[in-house]
């Protein structure tokens, strides 16, 4: 299929996807922490199709530019509530396009989709899992502190977002290299605990960019 009629077809589906959570937003009356984490993790997921459809990063990047544009243009009037409308500042959605194109381009570079299916999977699911438990998961779960300095992570999110991208990391690793040895294991703690901690430190939405791009490093060095 001609690679432009395929960008157009990704522009439009995304944007139908921004559209229908602005619209769940607005009429069923979600908390803008909820539709922005549903819109995270469907359009981060369907980004795992772009090995198969995209042969050069130049496509991709157009759709990275178009939605960085989109959504800051949004950010400042009154449009992309479903997005936008947290008690936080966040540079989240800015950053994702970009966390997803980086993986994109350098898996392609050298010549292994494996350096940006495990990021990708991690930034939709184990971030996600982490915004929600962090959100929702009961009064004891305080917020951690640092050498005195309380940062914007809670314990139980912090927890989820452990475990969870551990068990993607050794199911992922296990299929791209199926044998159930001792690298397959550390390798897939040492994703999960880096990237964790990356993700602790990692205020304001940061993380949609630092986490992927610290999965990317680790599976550079390791794999």
């Amino acid at each position: 299929m001609n690679q432009v009629i395929v960008t157009f077809i990704f522009f439009v589906g995304i944007s139908l996807l921004l559209l229908i959570t602005e619209m769940i937003y607005r009429k069923i009356g979600l908390k803008g922490e909820l539709t922005r984490k549903f819109a995270h993790s469907i359009a981060t997921l369907s980004t795992l199709t772009f090995p198969y459809f995209f042969g050069s990063h130049w496509y991709v990047l157009i759709l990275v530019v178009l939605f960085f544009i989109i959504l800051f243009i949004s950010k400042k009037g009154t449009h992309l509530k479903s997005i936008h409308g947290i008690p936080r500042s966040s540079a989240g959605s800015y950053l994702l396009p970009v966390g997803i194109y980086i993986p994109y381009l350098i898996s392609g570079e050298i010549g292994n989709d494996f350096l940006f299916y495990l990021p990708i999977l991690i930034l939709a699911i184990s971030d996600t899992v982490a915004g929600l438990l962090g959100m929702y998961s009961g009064k004891n779960n305080y917020k951690i502190t640092i050498f005195g300095i309380t940062l914007d992570k809670t314990r139980n999110g912090t927890l989820g977002f452990l475990i969870s991208c551990f068990i993607i990391s050794f199911v992922a690793l296990y299929f791209y290299q199926p044998t159930l040895d001792a690298k397959v294991f550390g390798l897939a703690a040492a994703i999960a605990i880096v990237s964790s901690f990356v993700e602790l430190l990692s205020g304001k939405g940061t993380d949609n960019l630092s986490v992927p791009v610290s999965v990317l490093v680790m599976l550079i060095l390791f794999l």
